[in-house]
């Protein structure tokens, strides 16, 4: 029977890990380092930050938290380490995307904006900014992985002797899936709310340029890109591949650190950039972004033009297919009939099926509702790419409910399970091997631990 904790407990532990206390209840010891891997220090705290994350999403320890916590930290050090002497780079965008995602799970899952920041007894700047280092070294590291990795082959062969060879009682269980299709529209935003927020950038820019006020304090005060906001519009060193094209084309023609660029629009929303260093074909920016809102009124009418497209559908005026490919602003589905796709963000393998944890949140409540071949009523969502409210319509196209795995039925599946056991073993012997040339010390009352890899401490 699954498990439930009180949601008021895990906002408070959540709130305990995005506060970074400096003291915590191990053994009433203030914070100290317990281990030190190459040159980065693991505090005590780190390590109860990450107890409180697992126990808010009710992981389950193997073995003793303590033990397996830190050297799970370690063992992200070491990839952290390769990716800097690789020069692994993450794009702002992907960081953007990561920490926007995140906060409006959190926003979704407590019921406002206004609700997490009473929770976290933080404002949304403050939340945005602990999560964003969390998110860069999480793709960093995801990244590393997939570089050390390369492209795995696996044969059919591979996979039908995997298969063969499992005891009865080991073949994976393959939970529900489901292929969902998916039609979004952007509410149409009025020209006079545009130039609302252009006026306001060229106020922004006028008062910079007579040298009233920094562009650094007016990013602090009102750029909409909260994941730079706090650290007064700063992105750190990118190449033009790492930023949005019309961002890219204004920032490299930049020339004056004092002076500030034209209003740009992507599919962020409208920014002005200031210029602070290039290092060749790279460049550091700071900029302030400003987003036209949605009214209701706007939402609604988006709605209701897509509830009125379904009942085409539904009438066989038209297929879900052909009206994806004609009226849908979702970018990376329009032109695939409106099938989303599911990426494997360890192997980059892409499917269409889903599990339905894997989906949108918002996809996932009308969904699980759904029967094959049904077409949803509009609702309303948050664009995960961006942020932005949208109206949708979904169409289950298939689903396959929970069964024991076939080759006949589950190949893919199974080909992933192989895949990932492949992946598996290769990361493993890199970190041995990565180990041996690297400086490691534990606190001694930290070393009593059965570690998955040995060799952390070094005999003598």
């Amino acid at each position: 029977m699954k498990k439930f904790i009180n949601f008021r407990f895990v906002v408070i532990l959540v709130l305990a890990m995005i506060a970074n206390m400096e003291t915590y209840a191990q053994d009433n010891v203030i914070d100290e380092v317990v281990w030190v891997v190459g040159d980065e220090a693991i505090l005590k705290s780190d390590v109860e930050e990450a107890r409180l994350e697992a126990l808010y999403k009710q992981r389950r320890f193997d073995g003793d938290p303590y033990c397996i916590i830190p050297e799970e930290i370690a063992v992200q050090k070491l990839f952290l380490h390769q990716a800097k002497l690789d020069s692994i780079d993450v794009a702002e965008s992907e960081i953007i995307q990561r920490v926007d995602m995140l906060t409006n799970m959190y926003i979704q899952e407590i019921g406002s904006r206004e609700k997490m920041e009473e929770y976290f007894n933080k404002t949304s700047t403050q939340i945005r900014e602990a999560l964003r280092d969390n998110a860069r070294d999480g793709i960093t590291v995801q990244k590393m992985q997939q570089k050390l990795v390369g492209e795995i082959k696996v044969t059919p062969s591979e996979v039908r002797r995997y298969f063969k060879d499992l005891p009865q009682d080991s073949i994976p269980y393959i939970p529900t899936q489901v292929e969902v299709q998916i039609i979004t529209l952007q509410p149409e935003i009025p020209i006079s709310e545009i130039e609302e927020v252009k006026k306001t950038l060229r106020e922004y820019t006028d008062r910079v340029t007579k040298g009233d006020i920094d562009f650094s304090t007016l990013a602090r005060l009102y750029s909409e890109d909260r994941a730079t906001a706090y650290r007064g519009g700063e992105m750190d060193f990118m190449g033009r591949g790492m930023l949005d094209p019309a961002y890219a084309n204004v920032a490299f023609s930049l020339q004056d650190p004092k002076k500030v660029s034209k209003i740009v629009e992507t599919e962020f929303g409208y920014h002005i950039i200031q210029l602070i260093e290039k290092r060749g074909d790279r460049i550091k920016t700071r900029h302030i972004l400003l987003k036209p809102k949605v009214s209701d009124e706007e939402l609604a009418a988006a709605c209701a033009r897509l509830d009125s497209v379904a009942d085409q559908i539904r009438s066989n005026k038209f297929s879900f297919d052909d009206a994806a490919a004609v009226i849908s602003h979702d970018k990376d589905t329009r032109n695939n009939h409106g099938i989303m796709v599911n990426i494997n963000e360890n192997t980059g393998v892409t499917t269409s099926k889903f599990e339905m944890q894997d989906l949108p949140q918002d996809v996932a409540k009308v969904v699980d509702k759904m029967n094959v071949g049904e077409v949803s009523r509009a609702f309303p969502m948050i664009n995960e790419k961006d942020g932005r409210e949208v109206c949708a319509i979904v169409k289950l196209k298939a689903k396959i409910n929970g069964h024991k795995a076939t080759i006949a039925e589950d190949y893919q599946d199974l080909k992933d399970i192989v895949m990932a056991k492949r992946r598996e073993e290769l990361l493993h012997k890199w970190i041995l091997e990565k180990q041996r040339h690297t400086y490691v010390r534990i606190n001694e009352n930290w070393q009593k631990c059965d570690f998955k890899y040995p060799g952390w401490i070094k005999k003598d």
